[in-house]
């Protein structure tokens, strides 16, 4: 295997320069300096982590001062409003008490006053009768005395029949019953006794509110409640499964006392149901409507065996790792410097919206490449990192289209195809599969430009080697149709034979050394395919087409036999030329 080959699923780009002079001489001294650096480093981030936690708590304890703060003086306003209640009644009762003593008042008087006229007209009629009597009495004509006297003596009498009332009509006593304070008494009692709250109302879910494993949840009162604690509920959303079935999770509380907490020990990527309760002396409110929550996704799995790269690009793909869809991803990348150390500035594509990506890349650097998936709750966790080198192009083939008779090597980079044949009945084929033709397409990048690759074989084995479109027919042999390139090697009794085959037909030439390793240059913007002898450094043929979609390297096996692809390597010299 050649140098920036990949082994073992991974890339493995070795660097056989010689070591610059003095190089071991000065091992020591870096090391050490590399061991303080790293001490330093990790005291740095201890530090910083010891900061983070002691600014987390001065912040939950100004959220706890704020929140007493808030009680005590909503607690202050309530009782105010209590107390001018209280005084407003009493000044109403007032009023109410002083008017019926003035009506009252007013009565009484009226009564007396009336009595009093008439024991003046009374009097009045006594003194008339006596004057009258005593006229009469002092008259000196005994003829008129006897004819006044009897009508005076009769009227006499008729007087002093009537019974004179000299009782009072009216009680001078003044009617005062007590007054019914009960309802100001009650108001006095309630003084001390906290309504109980309103429902309260869960906040929306904020970007970067959640973990893995946790949600951090707010909430707010509408009134000025005074609340001892909160209880919050929680049960996590699962597919196709109603809220009030009996299948339906368990309901999870936790109890606090801020409007605002922090619920653990959840699953990753998944939607929560939640709702709040609040809670005083007096009672419990409604609960809050119900609100959902997302917790982070778990870290997406990068597919190793379906990236790959060329010298300008790479793509990147992965698998989400969740149940349940995220909102989109975001790729990091970071470039290794050439003395190994990994570059602390990270380049970030966000927004990515499906499980893979095209990065526009440096030549010749190495690129350290990891993704996260995203949701409304935050980012996930980095998912294991893949090193890319843009040296040159870089794939692997694509196992899905391989001919039932081929095998793949462990790495992915050499095919086989066995002496047994196996029977057509046996063949599990589909219409990605070669079914005629023993060959497997690889997967190149599809960026337009110069690509590059190599290819070892045996000078026994018939093969063909080349490009096809994505689409070529998989019941065809490559060559024999215009959807696809190729150089072909044939076995005769006297000599080796090559052809260099699109749509069934083929040039005449002769190649008299045969090739054990063959160089393949695909250029997009020249509209060309040439194949080239590597140990020989010499051209062999050039297709010449204007390539309308991005093809795929092909290589099919037509004997028993094995050939290695081999890539990630930059084109050579002679070929540029």
């Amino acid at each position: 295997m050649e140098s920036g080959a990949i082994r073992g699923g991974r890339l493995d780009v070795r660097d056989t320069a010689p070591s610059p002079t003095g190089a071991e001489d000065r091992h020591s001294d870096v090391h050490t300096e590399e061991e303080t650096q790293d001490e330093i480093s990790n005291i740095r981030a201890q530090l910083q982590e010891k900061v983070e936690e002691m600014e987390n708590f001065a912040g939950h304890l100004e959220e706890i001062f704020l929140t007493v703060e808030e009680n005590f003086g909503r607690q202050e306003q309530h009782l105010e409003q209590h107390y001018n209640d209280v005084l407003q009644t009493l000044s109403q009762r007032y009023d109410e008490r002083a008017a019926a003593l003035e009506e009252e008042k007013k009565n009484k008087l009226e009564a007396l006053y009336s009595q009093l006229l008439a024991c003046g007209r009374a009097l009045d009629a006594n003194k008339e009768l006596i004057e009258s009597a005593q006229e009469i009495y002092r008259s000196q004509d005994k003829r008129l005395f006897l004819q006044a006297v009897t009508p005076a003596i009769k009227r006499i009498e008729e007087f002093a029949k009537d019974n004179v009332d000299l009782t009072l009509s009216t009680d001078l006593e003044v009617n005062a019953p007590l007054a019914d304070l009960s309802d100001v008494k009650t108001m006095m009692d309630s003084i001390n006794i906290v309504p109980a709250p309103s429902a309260p109302v869960i906040n929306p879910q904020v970007p970067n509110s959640a973990t893995q494993t946790s949600l951090r949840v707010c909430w707010s009162l509408f009134s000025d409640d005074t609340v001892e604690y909160y209880e919050l509920y929680y049960r996590p959303v699962l597919e196709d499964t109603p809220a009030d079935s009996t299948c339906a999770p368990p309901v999870s509380k936790v109890t606090v006392k801020e409007t605002h907490c922090t619920v653990v020990d959840l699953l990753a990527n998944a939607q929560y149901e939640l709702w709040v309760t609040a809670t005083n002396t007096t009672g419990i409110s409604p609960a809050s409507e119900k609100t959902l929550y997302m917790t982070v996704p778990s870290a997406p799995v990068i597919k190793q065996r379906e990236c790959s790269s060329c010298p300008e690009a790479a793509l990147i793909r992965w698998e989400s790792g969740n149940t349940n869809p995220v909102d989109s991803y975001t790729v990091e990348l970071r470039e290794r410097t050439t003395d190994g150390k990994n570059c602390s500035t990270t380049e970030s594509i966000v927004g990515v919206p499906t499980c893979q990506c095209l990065i526009q890349l440096q030549p010749g650097r190495r690129y350290l490449i990891s993704v996260r998936a995203v949701n409304i709750g935050g980012s996930s966790d980095r998912s294991q990192e893949i090193e890319i080198f843009t040296a040159g192009t870089f794939f692997y083939l694509l196992e899905d289209t391989a001919h039932p008779c081929l095998s793949l090597s462990e790495d992915g980079f050499t095919i086989f195809y066995g002496l047994e044949e196996l029977p057509i009945s046996a063949m599990a084929l589909d219409n990605n599969t070669f079914n005629r033709c023993v060959a497997v397409l690889g997967d190149v990048i599809p960026v337009r430009g110069r690509h590059y690759w190599e290819v070892e074989v045996d000078g026994e084995t018939e093969y063909r080697i080349g490009v096809a479109y994505e689409d070529t027919e998989r019941n065809s042999y490559l060559g024999a149709n215009n959807t696809s390139w190729c150089m072909r090697h044939i076995l005769t009794p006297s000599r080796h034979k090559f052809e260099f085959l699109h749509n069934g037909w083929s040039p005449d030439l002769r190649i008299t050394v045969n090739p054990v390793r063959i160089g393949v240059a695909l250029d997009y913007d020249r509209g060309s395919l040439s194949f080239f002898n590597v140990e020989l450094e010499q051209h062999l043929y050039t297709f010449h087409c204007h390539f309308q979609n991005y093809v795929h390297p092909c290589f099919g096996l037509d004997n028993p036999g094995a050939l290695t692809v081999l890539n990630n390597m930059e084109a050579p010299e002679y070929m540029l030329i």
